[in-house]
């Protein structure tokens, strides 16, 4: 129930990993702070929240997922209101602000957060605040921060207007009915501005956020976050000069740093994830305030110890065996390139379509498990069992116990199958990590590092390389915190998607994929570099037991291992209903492998009706070396020559081209999007006048944008239009479902 006398307004959000609901969560908290209440719910809680009634601001925190999706939770609510029944003042009472979530890598930058605003716009309601468009692919706090920020001001102007209305209102209805008009002091709901000393205690000092999949709270500075801020040099010593308690900051002076003869400081040489430069290791510091803790745990030991087989069974989820395996890249290839088959003739629910992909579930490395155990403390009770239950004084707005937190499981299922232990730590756990941080320095970095002024340090030494929260506690010793705190900030442990390379028409019973183990180098908080978690995983699995040559099968009678698997169809991305219609597909690298599933199906398909018309293909495929890493070479060639594959256009960005473009007397394609301008006409021709398919699978960050650019390029040339034309067209593909796109950042 909101308090007596307090204006209220409501949080909504729409989340698919975590980040907006950390976002709303944060502003409910920092309500209080301000002299408001926030109801705080998630767009798929209609029970909770009536906006056809309400008369409160509304903030919307909405992400986007796939392509262009809404999240799980907020997919009913987007289907709600886009209904064409709605009437063009149906939320002409609604008053709102929405803070949009999404990544720039993909095409459909906040598709989500856009559709809502549009539509609510659209069906009457007003905006009292811009909206925001944060892009997770360059931080987003970029955009978080400073929306948040402004945002309290813009609160309390939506709200002291609709008192006003609400006060004309009523005096119109005296005037009318003779009526004795209310004390103003009732209407007005205390929204007069904030007195000074108000302001100096419980004003926001530039809101930190959390950006998770992902975790943690948005809130406000505090007397509290900010009783250790001394800063440190790269040497060590620190002196604090003075503390301005209740405004967030501290002013602070250290020893200049010393220089040799070159000009070079040695703090500079120093400097690191553990170790900062001036200005900011003098600087005085605006951190979030500490993420009120809200879960308990509690072990309870048992007299046996159980086996870690696998993760929780649920519906859907089915265990398969790996019954082939083949390298299909050359040793000395930048990449190592996997093929696996797997054995589904078990499991009809498996029964996939091309286009389609599968979940792979993959635990933690077990010496990074470990790792965690030690670190906490806890080795000793790696088979108690765990229960977590929700703090009774707990003051966290929506607080529960995380929907992937299973209860009465050993504490070595919970690190393993559970947690994402390899996550970016954000900004709110590096706040909540200080309070369990005994050294002063090793403090007044975390807390640099979470504040607005080390945001270009937490990026460069946290974000950028990826660091996981156990190679930071290892970067600080001194830090050890309790098993509730990974709880509460670390998100889940999410499976892998891989796109299938097969046809079940070709290979019934079987399921292909392939790719390549990921490798990430070494940085100032990893000393060594390692492995992506599920590909180095599965290249364990398999290595050296079933890695043979290509085409080489599984040897008889070898135990074979499995792997829990689900199911992801994929109701867009697959080939043309209708044979005829024409289709290009551009996938570089293992970014080709739907496309072997495409020709599989083709081929099966034209074996089966060999009257029938099928339309023209084509694939751009790119790779480094012809002979190092030109992926299904074979399996291309001969889909060429049964004319299932009309063209086939290779580039090698690698390999020397000279002799090539000697004998051609023309530059040779390094990428598939140069390529793709080679053949503009026939393109074109295919996608505008022929009513084809364009399908793009593989990188976003660059390869799908540059791809993205040739089709503007190649349509504005072809119909001789300008570039905002030719993106309407392409626009217009889109909507059509005619251009398609599985690509990954």
């Amino acid at each position: 129930m909101p308090c007596e006398g307090k204006p209220r307004f409501v949080v909504l959000y729409g989340s698919q990993k975590g980040q907006a609901q950390s976002i709303a969560e944060g502003i409910a908290e920092e309500a209080e702070q301000h002299g408001l209440v926030a109801d705080l719910s998630c767009l798929n809680q209609n029970e909770k929240f009536n906006l056809e009634k309400e008369r409160a601001p509304v903030i919307f925190i909405v992400s986007t997922t796939g392509d262009g999706e809404p999240p799980d939770n907020a997919l009913r609510f987007v289907r709600c209101i886009r209904k064409k029944t709605l009437s063009p003042d149906h939320y002409k009472h609604l008053c709102y602000a929405l803070l949009a979530l999404g990544d720039t890598n993909y095409t459909d930058f906040c598709n989500c957060g856009k559709t809502i605003d549009r539509r609510l716009q659209e069906l009457g309601a007003r905006q009292f605040y811009p909206t925001g468009y944060a892009d997770d692919g360059t931080g987003l706090e970029v955009v978080v921060d400073p929306w948040l920020e402004g945002l309290w001001n813009g609160i309390r102007e939506a709200l002291s207007k609709m008192a006003s209305d609400r006060t004309a209102h009523l005096t119109q209805n005296v005037e009318d009915s003779s009526l004795e008009i209310p004390d103003s002091s009732i209407l007005d709901f205390h929204l007069k501005p904030l007195s000074i000393a108000h302001q100096q205690n419980c004003e926001p000092v530039k809101a930190s956020v959390n950006m998770d999949s992902k975790h943690a709270s948005p809130v406000s500075s505090s007397a509290s976050a900010v009783s250790d801020l001394s800063p440190a040099s790269s040497a060590g010593s620190t002196r604090l000069a003075s503390q301005s308690v209740g405004t967030g900051s501290v002013s602070t002076s250290v020893p200049k740093a010393q220089t040799k003869d070159d000009g070079v400081s040695h703090a500079a040489l120093a400097a690191s994830l553990t170790s900062s430069l001036p200005p900011l290791a003098e600087s005085s510091l605006n951190v979030p305030a500490l993420p009120p803790p809200y879960l308990d745990v509690i072990f309870q030991e048992v007299d046996t110890e159980e086996q870690i087989i696998g993760p929780l069974n649920k519906e859907g989820l089915h265990q398969v065996p790996i019954s082939k395996a083949v390298q299909m890249s050359r040793g000395d290839s930048v990449k190592t390139a996997l093929l696996l088959e797997l054995d589904i003739s078990a499991h009809p629910a498996m029964d996939y379509q091309p286009g389609d992909s599968f979940n792979v579930f993959c635990p933690n490395r077990a010496a990074e498990v470990d790792s965690v155990l030690r670190r906490l403390g806890l080795q000793d009770k790696e088979n108690h069992h765990v229960h977590v239950t929700m703090k009774k004084d707990t003051n966290k707005k929506g607080a529960q116990v995380p929907s992937h937190i299973p209860q009465n499981v050993p504490l070595l299922f919970l690190l393993t199958w559970c947690l994402e232990i390899r996550s970016v730590p954000k900004k709110a756990f590096l706040r909540a990590l200080v309070e369990y941080t005994a050294d002063g320095v090793q403090r007044r970095r975390l807390q640099e590092l979470c504040s607005k002024q080390g945001a270009a340090d937490y990026n460069l030494h946290v974000r950028e390389p990826s660091l996981s929260v156990l190679e930071l506690l290892a970067a600080f010793p001194s830090c050890s915190p309790p098993l509730s705190l990974l709880i509460e900030h670390l998100p889940k442990l999410q499976p892998r998607p891989y796109s299938a390379a097969s046809s079940c028409l070709r290979c019934p019973g079987k399921l292909h994929f392939v790719f390549n183990v990921v490798e990430f180098p070494a940085c100032s908080g990893r000393p060594v570099g390692g492995r992506g978690l599920c590909t180095g995983w599965l290249f364990d699995l398999i290595n050296p037991g079933l890695v043979f040559p290509v085409k080489a099968e599984a040897t008889s009678g070898l135990a074979l291992p499995k792997i829990h698997v689900s199911l992801r169809p994929n109701c867009s991305f697959r080939p043309p209903s209708d044979p005829s219609v024409p289709f290009i597909m551009v996938g570089p690298g293992t970014g080709v492998a739907p496309f072997i599933g495409f020709l599989q199906q083709r081929e099966e398909e034209r074996k089966k009706n060999p009257e029938a018309s099928f339309g023209e293909t084509w694939l751009f495929y790119g790779c480094r070396h012809r002979d190092g890493d030109y992926l299904f070479r074979e399996e291309l060639e001969s889909s060429v020559s049964s004319g299932t594959l009309s063209h086939l256009k290779v580039c090698f960005s690698r390999d020397d081209r000279k002799d090539e473009e000697a004998v051609t007397s023309a530059p040779q394609p390094r990428y598939v999007q140069h390529n793709l301008l080679l053949h503009s006409q026939q393109v074109t021709d295919l996608l505008l006048r022929r009513n084809g398919c364009f399908y793009v699978c593989g990188d976003a960050k660059n390869m799908a944008k540059d791809v993205n650019e040739a089709l503007i390029e190649m349509i504005k040339t072809e119909l001789q239009s300008d570039k905002l034309e030719a993106m309407k067209r392409l626009a217009t593909l889109r909507e059509e479902k005619r251009y398609l796109q599985d690509i990954w950042a």
